[in-house]
């Protein structure tokens, strides 16, 4: 976050938070999980600095990744080992709250961070957006760009240099996910057009990786026996025991991939020998060791030796108990490395200079006193240095960048006494023209399916933070420089010691109380607006505009503060006019806080827009209850129509009056998360046979996949229905109404095909499989080239009331502001009844 660094150092920070392990706190788990910053750590650093091997894992997603081979690689191997995932998974379902699309890709994005601090690689994206999912690899090249994303990749070989590429999926059919299959698609062109000095040139040096290889993958038993009949490839076993780190790397993987908690990927700690294969590709081949005749020594740099000599005589000198005496032979082994002009020697100068400050004990911090700040607001800063080990360490200079005039805090050369912190406090004022704080590829508009980054950020993971201060030291007489973020630390009284990202905000935050306003008719409706100080003393000026034909009153509000952190709702009345469109406050942002426990704090400052929807829609049912699963905002769609909604917690389901409703919404997944939901769920069929109506948003058959004991869904209506992992992935698919005087298109709206008009990423997923005959099957739809799917909306009546189970995407239709989308959903929590 924050300004971009020049081109040449954009892969190389990375490298350095991922070494920085033990001084990058985060979230409370990963906080716990991170390796301690002690001898072993140390001694692993030394061992890993006198390895000159790369290895570049290539796939489509956050999750693809093999945890257990990138562990192997980073930690046993000790090879400098990187992730490049095509997207930030933004495509996906989120198990753990109601955000989508750009606001997941932030999620997963961290949770890949997460991941990649517990087995130690680094971590590369290229800017395709997941644009869902996708059945085939032509769709996705179109959809992104092909030459697009092969310049991403080619970009991000060239920079890392791998001596090794290894694609996580095969290519073909079997995959599954078009993206799967893009991925290793490009990555094999991309192993030739890298080397090609005439393929993308301006894009970094030209660099020819060994080989390139597959990661036998199976998504099935059938699979697996393929595999088996394949050629042999090259052994590894992912299962070998660390006695360094405690952990062996399957166990390393499973507590890594448990990191992607927005896809339900908890995962087992495997122990014993894991096998996995590595079949060739292009490249070299080699006969035994999938890293044969690669020089791994630092012979492989002119002049590499002297550094060599010198590692190997810090690794003698390292002593368990007095890890500082290593200090002497790492300080030299610093001085001759930085003497290289290598490129290969030039990315270890940052590492070297870690394991320094691991060996003396170095703790260096500066925190500030907030999580945000405005422009124009001043903060105060706190240093502070510590040796805790090693004595004859100068402190020469602390200098914070990221912001224009960010002070030098620190400029008189001191020498760190044993153990006692040197501390110092001083402050600054955000430039008036401080650029706001948020994800870099957000902050311009995507271009189709990619996200417009600079070509400088090519690759990277996240920004610089808003302010960074940079450490400059004397050891032994070497001069070292150590990075570290400015971050608010602070106490909770239950969690403990915890840090914040600090963030530059806009002075005043506004928002639009929702991000799709529907207009049923012509009469105008109130509109909230809300604003809050981020600062003391805040103002703003808010006017709303409309689209064209449509009229606000008034034409502007005044906000007015005192103190940061008060907030105001303003009225506005709109008139609407034809059409769709787009509400915005003029020059307005949103700041959203994303705060899970399990990744650092993100902030994301969004335009203050919503989707403005004029749609004739009739609602018949009034009063709804809504039973949340893994996370929607179709509750807020349902009151935009006029509903009074209720949430249903545990004790409504088990024993509330289900009478006072005309309708039971459950969300999306929730019989799959929501024990309490299944145990309730003949009270939900008593409701529908006395008259009520029950709508049954998408789930999926194994409830395993989320980490509860429930197993494969029995049921999920009054009749027996198996849910399958069939979709429908192209949005325009044509859907036919199979029964087209049923009910639930007659009344309160009447339904045509053009209400199909203009739905977003899917049409649905997880269709049911299998479904009694009980059911009427009312809309059949398909994918190019595939059979017709019929059990996208399915309605059984029961007594007096309708149990509907549908696999349509409301949850991602209603907040886009679908017009089709919200009259359907009208009719079917009304049951199919006029008002």
């Amino acid at each position: 976050m924050g300004n971009p660094p020049d081109s040449t150092m954009s892969l190389k920070k990375i490298s350095l938070a991922a070494l920085a392990l033990a001084a990058l706190p985060c979230g409370l788990e990963a906080q716990a999980l991170r390796r301690a910053p002690g001898s072993a750590e140390l001694k692993h650093r030394i061992e890993k600095l006198r390895t000159m091997g790369r290895v570049l894992m290539i796939a489509a997603h956050p999750d693809d990744e093999n945890t257990a081979f990138l562990a192997y690689c980073a930690q046993g191997r000790k090879l400098r080992t990187a992730y490049l995932s095509l997207t930030r998974g933004e495509g996906g379902q989120n198990l753990i709250g109601s955000e989508q699309g750009t606001l997941l890709g932030v999620i997963r994005t961290q949770e890949l961070l997460a991941a990649r601090r517990i087995d130690g690689a680094e971590q590369f994206f290229t800017r395709a957006i997941d644009f869902g999912f996708s059945k085939s690899a032509q769709e996705s090249l179109e959809k992104w760009g092909k030459d697009e994303v092969l310049g991403d990749i080619v970009h991000v070989i060239r920079e890392f240099r791998p001596d090794v590429i290894v694609n996580r999926f095969s290519g073909t059919p079997r995959d599954g996910h078009g993206h799967h299959q893009a991925s290793a698609m490009l990555g094999r062109e991309a192993f030739a057009a890298a080397a090609d000095p005439a393929r993308f040139p301006g894009r970094g040096q030209p660099w020819q990786a060994k080989r390139l290889l597959w990661n036998g993958f199976s998504f099935s038993r059938a699979q697996e026996q393929e595999l088996e009949r394949m050629p042999k490839g090259l052994r590894v076993d992912l299962g070998e025991f660390d006695a360094l780190l405690g952990y062996s790397y399957g166990e390393l993987a499973g507590i890594s991939r448990s990191q992607h908690r927005s896809q339900g990927m908890g995962a087992a700690e495997r122990r014993g020998s894991v096998a996995n294969f590595l079949f060739a590709v292009e490249g070299e081949p080699a006969g035994q060791d999938w890293l044969e005749g690669i020089e791994l020594t630092w012979n492989r740099v002119p002049g590499g030796a002297a550094v060599a000599e010198a590692l190997a005589r810090a690794e003698r000198e390292f002593d368990v108990k007095r890890p500082e005496r290593a200090i002497p032979a790492l300080v030299e082994a610093r001085r001759r490395i930085a003497a290289l002009k290598h490129p290969d020697a030039q990315a270890r100068i940052a590492e070297a200079d870690e394991a320094i400050a691991l060996a003396a004990g170095l703790w260096l911090d500066v925190s500030v006193n907030t999580p945000e700040a405005a422009p124009g607001q001043s903060i105060r800063l706190a240093m502070t240095a510590v040796s805790r080990l090693a004595t004859g360490v100068s402190l020469e200079k602390v200098a914070l960048n990221g912001m224009t005039g960010a002070p030098v805090l620190w400029n008189e050369p001191t020498e760190l006494e044993r153990n006692r912190a040197l501390t110092h406090s001083g402050g600054m004022s955000i430039p008036r023209n401080q650029e706001w704080t948020q994800p870099y590829w957000l902050a311009h508009p995507a271009q189709g399916n990619l996200y417009a980054a600079s070509r400088a950020m090519t690759g990277e993971a996240e920004g610089d933070p808003a302010l960074m201060a940079e450490f400059h030291l004397r050891v032994e007489g070497e001069r070292i420089t150590l990075r570290r973020p400015v971050e608010n630390r602070y106490v909770d009284r239950v969690r403990g010691e915890l840090t914040r990202p600090f963030s530059a905000t806009p002075p005043v935050a506004a928002r639009i109380a929702a991000a799709s306003l529907l207009f049923p008719d012509a009469r105008p409706r109130p509109v909230t607006v809300e604003a809050r100080a981020l600062t003391d003393t805040a103002s703003a000026t808010l006017r709303l505009k409309a689209p064209a034909g449509w009229r606000v009153e008034p034409a502007e509000v005044r906000f007015e503060a005192k103190e940061k952190g008060e907030r105001r709702s303003f009225i506005f009345t709109v008139t609407p006019g034809e059409g769709s469109g787009q509400l915005e406050i003029e020059g307005a942002h949103d700041v959203v806080r994303i705060e899970y426990e399990h990744i650092p704090p993100q902030t994301i400052q969004p335009p203050a827009v919503a989707r403005a929807v004029r749609a004739d829609v009739r609602l018949a049912a009034k009063r709804i209850a809504y039973v949340m699963g893994a996370g929607d905002d179709v509750p807020a769609a349902l009151r935009q129509m006029g509903a009074d909604v209720e949430l249903l917690d545990a004790a409504a389901l088990a024993h509330g009056d289900f009478s006072r409703f005309d309708a039971i919404v459950t969300g999306v997944r929730a019989w799959n998360v929501r024990e309490d939901l299944r145990a309730a769920h003949e009270r939900l069929k008593e409701f529908a046979r006395n008259g009520g109506t029950v709508v049954v948003q998408y789930n999926i058959q194994d409830g395993v996949f989320f980490g509860s004991e429930a197993g494969t869904l029995k049921n999920l209506g009054p009749l027996p229905v198996r849910i399958s992992r069939d979709r429908v992935t192209v949005e325009e698919a044509p859907v036919k109404m199979l029964k087209p005087e049923h009910a639930l298109f007659r009344a309160p709206n009447a339904i045509t095909p053009a209400d199909f008009d203009g739905w977003v990423q899917e049409r649905g997923l997880y269709f049911p499989g299998e479904w009694d005959a009980g059911y009427d099957a009312l809309l059949e739809m398909n994918d190019p080239g595939e059979e017709p799917l019929k059990s996208g909306l399915l309605a059984a009546r029961t007594g007096k009331g309708l149990y509907v189970i549908t696999s349509l995407s409301f949850f991602r239709q209603l907040p886009a502001g679908v017009p089709g989308a919200f009259r359907l959903f009208a009719n079917l929590v009304s049951g199919g009844k006029a008002p």
